[in-house]
């Protein structure tokens, strides 16, 4: 089992191109369930998930693309960071390289960085989106909880064979997701996910993302 799970970490990347094809409903209620045990605090289980496919992911990719043409500027409900410094200004510039090297963007050409960035608007072309929230009241420990119930997604899909990515992009589209989907004045938008079936030929998803080794994290003490 844990050689299972390990393998699973090791599969899943956040993917960046998706074929026009899918899910089954049964798999994404399997993949749904297996999230669902998500450990929480105080096992308030604080999110609410709204979720898309057919017609309504074609009206959601519709609609924030039109959103952020007549409204540029990102609304999130919780602040982005301040600022990246030292070594996470360093990972953050080494994977917007490697995505933008994959996918023919050269460095300096603002053009193709918005246009890749304007991928997250069309969900990447999956055919499955999803928002997640949490109730305001419950503020920095329900999105903690709500970021634990993502990544459990994320690998339970990967189980089922279904690529994911979580995407910090939608939550700034908060005012329009809360209009769009009628999401009460009391939750807060933690993140949005498209997930579907992989295209193993569009190119940003052939490049990786690294991860240090476990001395550059761990300060372990023994006494």
């Amino acid at each position: 089992m844990s050689a299972d799970f390990e393998a699973l970490l090791e599969a899943r990347y956040s993917c960046r191109g998706y074929l026009d094809k899918p899910v089954a409903r049964a798999t994404i209620e399997s993949i749904l369930t297996a999230a669902q045990r998500t450990p929480s605090w105080c096992n308030s289980q604080p999110w609410q998930v709204i979720l898309t496919s057919g017609a309504a992911t074609e009206a959601l990719r519709a609609g924030l693309l039109a959103d952020v043409a007549a409204s540029p500027t990102a609304q999130p409900d919780f602040p982005t960071p301040r600022e990246y410094l030292g070594v996470y200004l360093e990972r953050r510039r080494a994977c917007g390289f490697q995505l933008y090297e994959a996918v023919g963007v050269k460095r300096g050409d603002r053009e193709g960085g918005t246009r890749q960035a304007m991928e997250n608007f069309r969900l990447f072309g999956a055919p499955h989106a999803l928002v997640v929230t949490t109730p305001e009241p419950l503020g920095v420990y329900g999105v903690l909880d709500c970021g634990a119930w993502v990544n459990n997604f994320m690998l339970a899909a990967q189980r089922h064979g279904v690529a994911s990515i979580a995407q910090a992009a939608l939550a700034g589209r908060s005012p329009f997701l809360r209009k769009h989907f009628g999401i009460a004045e009391d939750r807060r938008v933690v993140c949005g996910m498209a997930f579907g079936y992989e295209d193993p030929a569009h190119p940003a998803n052939r490049f990786r993302t690294a991860r240090e080794e476990i001395s550059a994290v761990l300060d372990w003490r023994d006494t």
